[in-house]
């Protein structure tokens, strides 16, 4: 996927990579825009308590930094919508920057997912794509549990790319 070209981390995206990865990023947008839940568990995924026993001065920390770093989180995810080709598929080319950018906003995106995927640290990825393939191979968690593996897959290329420099 990703490779070094120069100071460039470059790769080829299919039509059908560019629409799931619009998607994501759009997601991670809506979801800290119009949709922001302090109730939510992805939002308490993205935002952890700084403190977790101590909610007062969690809050407090909160409070100071919350838009600072829901702002760099859109626009992490904003860098991906602009970094991808605008129709069909395409190359991406990414300067340190923008590629540390991709990264963060492919972990935001993958946590999120991780949640509502109900995945643990002890979760077999491919363990838990067959079962939902043998249960039902056209159903929403299998599409759901392949775009989050996919995710992995290029958050991993694209660090590979980038370290090689």
């Amino acid at each position: 996927m990703f490779r070094r070209q120069g100071t460039q981390c470059v790769a080829s995206f299919a039509q059908d990579e560019v629409r799931v990865l619009r998607k994501v990023a759009s997601e991670v947008v809506g979801l800290l825009t119009d949709g922001f839940d302090h109730d939510d568990p992805v939002v308490g995924r993205l935002f952890p308590a700084i403190y977790p026993d101590q909610p007062a001065e969690s809050e407090e920390v909160r409070r100071y930094t919350e838009g600072d770093l829901k702002t760099a989180k859109i626009d992490q995810a904003g860098a991906i919508l602009a970094g991808l080709p605008s129709e069909g598929g395409g190359d991406v080319s990414l300067d340190a920057e923008e590629a540390e950018a991709w990264l963060r906003a492919i972990n935001d995106a993958r946590l999120a997912m991780g949640i509502r995927l109900e995945i643990k640290p002890e979760t077999d990825l491919g363990e838990e794509l067959d079962d939902a393939v043998l249960h039902d191979p056209t159903s929403t968690r299998v599409f759901q549990l392949s775009v989050y593996a996919y995710l992995g897959y290029l958050q991993e290329s694209l660090l590979h790319a980038l370290i090689e420099g």
